[in-house]
């Protein structure tokens, strides 16, 4: 037994990187998932890697009314929903002085109010199952501030609070809500941070000595710690952020 099986996932930020590997685990413990991404064509990918187990819809998290379709079709098809992973996510390594507009909305458009609007969506449905959980895929940088990522880092730290304010909300529906918070991800996004540099090695290898652990960590590894939450394992565990970051926030 492994606390997940037959529990209905929705996931955000499916196509890839941690939601991608949480998809994937859930699907191997016996979940029902439904995977979401704006990126149509990787979606279509994951899909097919994920297997016909998985379904999977398009949706751009920034946009409330397709939010509310992609959560009441997901719902339809696994038959309930019981868990809910916000995973998407966009990163803009740019200085207060030179991000433009347009990427500090977007920012926040995607990684604070995509995950309202997802939770607003799916709450009525996990309420229906008789309660749930939420884990909001948030990040080492909303504990401890980057240089150059004032706007990923101020949506980290609020989707971090907005979580905390929901399971307040939320327990007395039997809904747990929760944070991890990982450091650098061998994601694509972790990816696009170093490989531009004249030396991408020396990069990523600069990356690496910022952990006490001396290395990235893998999607698996934060997928395990997102299905814990997600699970009766956790199940006095509500409101709290947990650092899987290699000891970056120490460090």
């Amino acid at each position: 037994m492994t606390g997940v099986e037959g529990r209905a996932f929705f996931v955000t930020g499916g196509a890839s990187g941690i939601g991608l590997a949480v998809a994937r685990l859930a699907l191997q413990r016996g979940a029902k998932v439904c995977v979401v991404d704006r990126d149509g064509d990787a979606l279509m990918r994951a899909a097919q890697a994920l297997g016909s187990d998985a379904q999977a819809v398009a949706c751009d998290v920034a946009d409330a009314a397709r939010v509310n379709e992609a959560v009441a079709l997901a719902a339809a098809r696994l038959g309930r929903l019981d868990a809910v992973v916000n995973a998407a996510g966009v990163d803009h390594l740019t200085p207060l002085d030179r991000i433009a507009d347009e990427d500090w909305a977007r920012t926040l458009a995607v990684n604070l109010t995509g995950p309202m609007l997802v939770c607003r969506a799916a709450v009525p449905h996990l309420r229906r199952a008789g309660g749930g959980t939420i884990v909001n895929v948030a990040s080492a940088a909303g504990l401890v501030p980057l240089p150059g990522r004032s706007a990923y880092c101020a949506t980290k730290a609020g989707v971090i609070m907005f979580g905390k304010a929901l399971a307040m909300e939320l327990a007395a529906d039997g809904i747990r809500v929760n944070a991890v918070c990982p450091g650098a991800v061998d994601t694509p996004l972790l990816r696009t941070s170093y490989e531009d540099a004249d030396d991408a090695s020396a990069a990523l290898e600069a990356i690496r000595q910022r952990y006490a652990l001396r290395r990235v960590a893998r999607p698996e590894e934060l997928a395990e710690a997102v299905l814990y939450l997600s699970s009766p394992a956790s199940s006095y565990v509500t409101g709290t952020a947990h650092a899987v970051d290699g000891g970056r926030s120490f460090h």
